[in-house]
């Protein structure tokens, strides 16, 4: 019996939609742990045949995974695996597969030394622009961190929305986009650095960014958000060293 005795009631569109990111996902994956380090990648008739899957859809895997920039065709050249310089790693499917590797732990510094250098910024800059609105969503993430606080939450997604509110309360557009990078790799980040501190995230500290933000004071939220991330620089640099 096939798989579409699985999915009876699914479109074929939707199912083909579903094999093509399936194995755009192992394909990803593969790539990013290494495994064509010292093999040459198939061709995509022997794709399709080692995934049991159309011609068509690996046709189309392989065409999103160039333009995610781990992958090369060129005519009489066939399709090579790309150097990890030319990767897209604002894409969330790299970054993802990227962080699932075993040791991720330099990736995850280099990912906070990016958000050192962002989120203070939009933090100070939420401070001058941020209407009701902004502020709302922000107070509504800290909630969230204090219900996660008495297990009525979940720590993780409390703690990405309230970074993400900052973010969009930026209202700068090229910050904002950073969101989606934010929540991927925080869901790593933060996995680490509370199985280190064997706590979640502070919200005292949180909460003096929303203050600050709140009454209007860029400095103060800067300072506030710096905190937050440097606590988390510091935690990776001093993390145990492990066997």
């Amino acid at each position: 019996m096939g798989p579409s005795h699985l999915i009876i009631d699914e479109p074929v569109s939707q199912l083909g939609r579903n094999l093509t990111y399936g194995l755009l996902d192992s394909i990803g994956r593969s790539i990013v742990t290494g495994q064509f380090d010292h093999a040459d990648f198939p061709t995509e008739a022997e794709l399709a045949k080692q995934h049991g899957v159309s011609r068509s859809v690996t046709r189309e895997a392989v065409k999103m995974l160039t333009a995610k920039g781990l992958l090369s065709a060129r005519p009489r050249q066939g399709t090579t695996v790309q150097p990890t310089s030319s990767w897209n790693l604002f894409d969330t499917d790299v970054l993802r597969w990227m962080l699932e590797r075993k040791l991720s732990v330099d990736l995850l510094r280099q990912f906070n030394e990016l958000r050192v250098a962002v989120e203070p910024e939009a933090a100070a800059l939420a401070a001058r622009v941020a209407d009701s609105e902004d502020i709302r969503r922000i107070d509504e993430g800290l909630q969230r961190m204090q219900a996660a606080e008495r297990g009525l939450d979940e720590p993780l997604d409390a703690d990405i929305a309230f970074h993400v509110a900052v973010l969009r309360a930026s209202k700068n557009p090229f910050y904002i986009q950073l969101r989606d990078v934010v929540s991927t790799a925080l869901r790593t980040s933060i996995r680490f650095t509370n199985r280190i501190k064997g706590r979640t995230a502070d919200v005292a500290e949180h909460a003096k960014v929303l203050d600050a933000i709140a009454s209007q004071n860029p400095e103060t939220a800067r300072i506030a958000m710096r905190r937050i991330i440097g606590d988390v620089l510091d935690l990776i640099e001093d993390r145990p060293t492990e066997s």
